[in-house]
């Protein structure tokens, strides 16, 4: 993710005069807008199609993975975010006021995670009892009838009964609770269920750990976590990855942009610490301004690449973060390379390899698919320039092991010759319409493209109908240049919509702790990946105006037309297909009447694709494209070789 945006320049708006014409006594006819006229020859293939043209770009941004996709209910679980004193946990007291806390930064469980709240209790009963919060993430998101799976690493001064309940804010009374008898002075991890019975639906819960009677206790790592995707223990949210499903994804790229590197070398997505139990992850700073948990560490990205069937496009940290800290070329950076091949190794590599044994020994035996390393990210920003030098001797390494792994820059190399290039646009719908031909004849000798970034930034907290007819426009010159764009992805997916939940907009999806939704944008990019061929096919158009795009692929039963119209105004298509079976196709249209209109939390499926049938006739038809509209028109197509 970008700081500083790549914006191209807008369209020049050129006023003429226009003479004055004499005056009729007849009434002037209004100029009927002649019909575009678009011609596919269906049977005459210009190229082939990337199989992954279309995937998901991810980093925690926005509350993304904790508060978002990685659905942990505890805020600041292990204590060691800053500020949390005051933000995150605080005292539940009695009448007696018998409760205290404060951080002991001496008592942990583990190296990782040295310190704890020590909780002291001088005064409680079981109808009075003492202890913490905590608050959440926004609140506790609850459903009747459901089941959370609740742990702490404790230990006590003595004995101690701690009781975890989920609390209603309203009534201060618990909707579940269960109680850890006999917590002693070893350090332990507690687990239990806590069960909702006829409560009602929503973020108004908190967390509530207390003693019963006088006593001190030592606590951290406390988790509440709710049913997963696929089940997978410390998985991933139901609703966001169903969403994501529907995007029909062919690679995650990951960890992310700016998390990877971090604004320190310090601070930088250390891939070896988020690995392992959660007790043996020592968590991070991120780089927008929160705690990274890092439940989502390394195993778990690899286990949502599994979850959706998709490959993985591994960021390897590549000695460069974004507050100018760097590792020169040579001795320096060898550690960072040296990571990256046990990185690699750890997702790729056989149980008879040392990482692919630590890997199963985390679960996981059987190694996952990367199909791509992309070295760094946005490395244009380094002001040493010494991404060239750094770029290279990753390149060499990788490939001494991995000859076949295509490897990415993210800034242009002179060096070594990369397989792809990753390239960034955030720009305005109006740039994304002018710019839609930017790859048409870019040259093909040079490396492949990785569009690794791409949003138009208009809408807030997600992307608003503008930026999807932007979007829109944008692909279809993705497509028709999808011999040399191999990969694709929006950025940024996530954002938490809650007040303080987002840093940064426009976004794809949408969501609070029980609800989400999919953006304009998001609509787009389902169908068009959605309906996606295998080859482009020749095609000319005539007309169509400044805010019309198009695109056309197809596969060996099917021909796939996307039809973008940007103006207010309807557009008429006469399309003319040499090949095609006569019949019926299908049709799904995205339309709204203004682009400023959107889905929201409220009003979530407010703008989403409506189905039509498409009658074909001697391979011809007449599509009257609504103003604001994106249409992808699906045709029975012969059969070719």
């Amino acid at each position: 993710m970008k700081h500083l945006l790549h914006c191209l320049p807008l369209s020049v708006i050129c006023l003429f005069a226009v003479p004055m014409m004499a005056q009729s006594s007849a009434p002037a006819k209004k100029a009927e807008k002649a019909a575009a006229q678009l011609t596919i020859a269906a049977d005459k293939t210009l190229h082939g199609v990337s199989p992954s043209l279309y995937g998901m770009m991810t980093e925690e941004i926005n509350y993304s993975y904790d508060g978002g996709l990685y659905p942990e209910m505890v805020r600041n679980r292990t204590m060691r975010d800053g500020g949390w004193m005051q933000e995150d946990w605080m005292v539940v007291q009695n009448a007696a006021g018998g409760a205290s806390f404060v951080n002991d930064e001496k008592e942990g469980p583990t190296a990782a995670l040295p310190n704890s709240i020590r909780l002291t209790v001088t005064a409680a009963s079981p109808a009075e009892p003492a202890g913490l919060r905590n608050n959440g993430y926004w609140g506790y998101p609850l459903e009747p009838g459901k089941s959370y799976k609740v742990s702490v690493w404790a230990r006590a001064d003595g004995a101690a009964d701690l009781t975890a309940a989920l609390v209603s804010d309203k009534t201060g009374k618990a909707v579940a609770s269960t109680t850890f008898a006999g917590v002693g002075g070893a350090w332990k991890q507690y687990q239990g269920t806590l069960k909702t019975g006829a409560i009602a639906a929503g973020q108004g819960y908190h967390l509530e750990l207390t003693l019963a009677k006088p006593g001190k206790v030592w606590l951290t790592l406390a988790s509440v976590f709710p049913e997963t995707y696929k089940g997978r223990p410390n998985g991933t949210r139901i609703d966001l990855m169903e969403k994501m499903a529907g995007m029909h994804p062919k690679f995650l790229r990951f960890p992310g942009g700016n998390y990877l590197e971090g604004d320190h070398i310090s601070e930088r997505y250390d891939w070896k610490k988020t690995i392992g139990p959660l007790q043996d992850r020592p968590t991070h700073p991120s780089p927008w301004g929160y705690h990274s948990s890092d439940g989502l560490g390394l195993l778990e990205f690899l286990e949502w690449c599994e979850d959706l069937k998709m490959d993985g496009v591994l960021g390897v940290y590549a000695g460069y973060s974004m507050k100018q800290e760097h590792a020169d070329p040579g001795p320096a950076l060898e550690p960072y390379v040296q990571d990256a091949l046990d990185e690699i190794e750890y997702a790729t590599g056989d149980v008879t390899t040392t990482w692919g044994a630590r890997r199963a020994r985390d679960g996981h035996p059987a190694p996952f698919k990367i199909s791509y390393v992309e070295i760094g990210n946005e490395d244009e920003f380094d002001q040493s320039k010494s991404y060239d030098g750094r770029y290279a001797q990753f390149y060499k390494a990788i490939k001494a092991k991995y000859p076949t792994l295509p490897l990415i820059a993210t800034a242009p190399v002179t060096s070594v010759v990369p397989d792809v290039i990753d390239d960034h646009y955030y720009l305005t719908a109006e740039s994304f319409f002018a710019d839609s031909h930017h790859y048409d004849k870019a040259d093909r000798k040079g490396p492949k493209i990785f569009v690794g970034e791409y949003a138009t930034m208009e809408g807030s907290p997600t992307a608003d109908f503008g930026a999807a007819l932007g979007d829109a426009a944008w692909l279809t010159g993705i497509e028709r240049n999808s011999d040399l764009i191999v990969m694709s992805a929006y950025a940024p997916m996530l954002v938490r919509v809650d007040p303080g939940g987002m840093q940064w907009h426009p976004n794809l999806l949408g969501y609070d702790g029980l609800h989400s939704y999919g953006s304009p944008s998001y609509y787009v990019i389902s169908l068009f990946s959605g309906h996606l061929g295998d080859r482009v096919v020749e095609s000319s158009l005539t007309g169509g105006g400044s805010r019309f795009a198009y695109s056309v692929t197809r596969d060996n039963g099917k021909l796939y037309l996307k039809l973008v119209n940007g103006a207010p105004t309807a557009e008429t298509v006469e399309v003319a297909v040499t090949g095609p079976t006569a019949g019926a196709g299908k049709a799904w249209t995205l339309h709204a009447a203004s682009t400023v209109d959107t889905n929201s939390i409220a009003e979530p499926r407010h703008i989403v694709p409506v189905e039509s049938a498409v009658a074909v006739t001697a391979g011809k038809l007449v599509r009257n494209v609504p103003g604001y509209s994106v249409e992808v028109i699906e045709l029975p197509v012969g059969r070719t070789k």
